[in-house]
């Protein structure tokens, strides 16, 4: 152990000693690795080491964040110090002994990255290029990006927690470039998970290059999408990034108590159709976004955001669950030792339902299927979005058609979830970045396919065509 618990309990103490009700250190090591590869070449191959220690205080509603880089004692003083260096002195201090408990983890990992050497790393980034280049000469170029990184964290506070969590990722990206003229089309696939290097037995690298190279070769040869409100089936997968850009900040706890979000005391109340249930869920093995604990130290868990249609829970770290008397639903995620906790979604996902696919598509006379979703933006106080259609397709008669390039979907999310009238029985998660007061964490979208039965697609299609 690095830190003692001597030692810990001593930056505890320091830290309220000038009062204050909470106290919480952090430590954090991480290793990471990193290689990427342009025009068939190896452009970067970077190992990255953060250690460090975050120290919070808390009084009322005040928080004081302090944290440094240096593990000997003296410095880890002087960081309690500041911390609560702003603290108002009361007399109810109290530091309960520290016990430590200990979490199974059923995120086993099978092949550790460390052990693995970075030629082999490379040869993954060179299958995937090649692979993305057979497909097509109109390939002009691929992008791969390997990462890998194993955090270990310590989190320990004045009210005797002491807990430990390692979480170990693997992530693959890979970007295809086609060009025919004027016209240049990106197709993407993303693998990552919370496992090792056996990421590639369940995605081989020369299957990520084919099927990012065959997208992008699809919307080469597409037409321009029509502009019109139509029927919208969404594919599973990274089809949940609708919901989580749209309606999952505003499920989160701080927008709630700041009255930032449409959702604010509408627990009980219909905010979708009954078809929807909606989940957060850290317990997931091995899936990208889970862990054994949160960055506070508390269990992961399954949160039931919305159960068939109507909104049950929020999304709580432990400040703002303190703040209405409740427990966290271990949802405190934090970029590194560097940040402060803040709540976040981790496994965040619509529920599958009882229609198949086919029954779905099968549904509509006509409309567009998004097969997949690239950027978008969201105005977080209404869930108003805008979402680019990366892969899309004409439904025609029960039945995809051709493919469309140039689709975007605007609407409202809170709408949306209302406009939902048949959920699909293929519930898939997909691997993202989620960014939030400058820090991003790994969070994993999903849902089944779906229907929104109306909604506005923008597209480039001119009057002729």
């Amino acid at each position: 152990m690095v830190l003692s618990q001597e030692k810990i309990n001593q930056v505890l103490k320091t830290a309220l000693n000038k009062g204050g009700q909470f106290a919480e250190l952090f430590f954090e090591r991480k290793v990471s690795n990193q290689l990427s590869m342009e025009s068939s070449k190896v452009e970067t191959v970077k190992t990255g080491y953060n250690l460090g220690v975050g120290i919070r205080v808390i009084n009322g509603d005040q928080v004081s964040y302090a944290y440094t880089d240096d593990l000997a004692l003296e410095a880890l003083l002087e960081t309690a110090k500041v911390a609560g260096a702003a603290s108002k002195y009361h007399d109810n201090v109290v530091i309960n002994n520290l016990k430590k408990s200990k979490y199974d983890s059923p995120h086993q990992i099978q092949i550790r990255p460390e052990t693995i050497e970075k030629l082999k790393k490379k040869e993954v980034l060179e299958t995937v290029d090649q692979s993305a280049r057979g497909i097509d000469e109109r390939i002009q170029q691929v992008m791969v990006n390997y990462v890998d990184y194993t955090q270990e964290v310590l989190i320990a506070n004045s009210q005797g927690l002491f807990v430990e969590d390692e979480r170990v990722r693997t992530r693959l990206m890979a970007n295809a470039v086609a060009a025919d003229g004027q016209i240049i089309q990106t197709g993407r696939e993303t693998p990552g998970k919370h496992i090792g290097f056996e990421l590639f037995e369940e995605y081989p690298p020369e299957e990520i290059g084919k099927k990012a190279a065959e997208k992008a070769i699809t919307m080469l040869e597409a037409r321009p999408a029509p502009s019109a409100r139509m029927p919208v089936v969404v594919n599973h997968g990274f089809g949940g990034v609708l919901f989580h850009e749209a309606c999952g900040h505003g499920l989160e706890a701080d927008a709630i108590q700041k009255g930032s979000s449409v959702y604010a005391n509408r627990i009980g109340e219909k905010v979708a159709n009954e078809k929807v249930t909606a989940i957060d869920d850290a317990t997931i093995v091995n899936e990208w976004g889970a862990f054994v604990i949160d960055d506070e130290g508390h269990p992961a868990q399954e949160t039931v955001l919305i159960q068939d249609g109507k909104l049950t829970d929020y999304m709580y770290d432990f400040k703002t669950a303190k703040k209405e008397g409740r427990e966290s639903t271990g949802n405190g995620r934090r970029q590194s030792y560097r940040n402060p906790p803040i709540p976040r979604m981790t496994n965040t996902f619509i529920a599958p339902g009882e229609s198949t696919p086919d029954e779905i598509i099968g549904s509509v006379d006509k409309g567009l299927y998004a097969k997949s979703l690239s950027g978008g933006q969201v105005e977080p106080a209404t869930g108003d979005y805008t979402f680019t259609v990366a892969e899309g397709y004409l439904i025609e008669n029960g039945k995809i058609t051709e493919p469309v390039r140039g689709a975007t979907l605007v609407g409202n999310g809170p709408k949306s979830l209302h406009r939902i009238t048949m959920v699909g029985n293929d519930l898939k998660h997909a691997p993202g970045m989620c960014g939030k007061e400058g820090q991003s964490v790994p969070a994993a979208v999903g849902q089944p396919t779906l229907l929104i039965e109306e909604l506005t697609v923008g597209g480039t299609e001119r009057e002729g065509e």
